[in-house]
């Protein structure tokens, strides 16, 4: 078996998607994002870069980035030391724009490199998927993510599925505050249990 880090240096070798971002409204080259040590105990399962993370080369280089730190409670030295917190998109590359939106992760990035990942990263003990594709990914569920997010407690001790934490979802983070009051210390408690262990 290929160990993790040959399959990540394939990984972000990738130009599978090369003639479908080429053709978006960005015209941008793949760079395959992601962060990944063996020794990962926490998996952010997100679901593809943003255009900042695109230029920059590192994953949650935004504000959404600043949010889920904060969710999550750690700052940016230990978000970053993939020797403990493993980042592994749904889609690697930022799939670029349609109408001036982010276009989904291509599925082709899923199912060509996701499983060979996942059964490298054996130490993980928290995974938290990001938005409705990681969530069917991850958890196997039909729900959309609001249903699925509520029913958080349902994935515990191994998972907690999380909103993305764009500023598009400042209103749903409003309208659903039980997410603040009841899911983030939970979250917080058993981010640091995993991480300290």
């Amino acid at each position: 078996m290929t160990d993790l880090s040959a399959l990540i240096a394939d990984v972000r070798g990738c130009r599978l998607c090369e003639q479908r971002f080429a053709a978006t409204e960005t015209a941008h080259a793949p760079q395959p994002v992601l962060r990944a040590q063996p020794s990962a105990r926490l998996l952010i399962a997100g679901q593809a870069p943003g255009m900042k993370v695109h230029h920059s080369g590192k994953p949650f280089t935004d504000p959404s980035g600043d949010r889920l730190r904060d969710w999550l409670g750690l700052d940016a030295e230990t978000f970053y030391d993939e020797t403990r917190v493993a980042i592994l998109p749904m889609g690697f590359c930022f799939p670029g724009y349609r109408k001036g939106s982010d276009l989904p992760p291509p599925a082709i990035c899923a199912r060509t490199w996701r499983a060979s990942l996942m059964d490298r990263l054996s130490d993980v003990r928290l995974t938290l998927p990001i938005g409705g594709i990681a969530q069917r990914w991850h958890l196997g569920v039909t729900s959309n993510v609001t249903q699925t997010v509520a029913n958080w407690r349902d994935f515990l001790p191994d998972a907690l599925p999380l909103p993305h934490p764009s500023w598009r979802n400042t209103g749903w983070l409003k309208r659903n505050p039980w997410f603040a009051d009841d899911l983030l210390p939970v979250l917080r408690a058993r981010v640091r249990e995993v991480l300290d262990a």
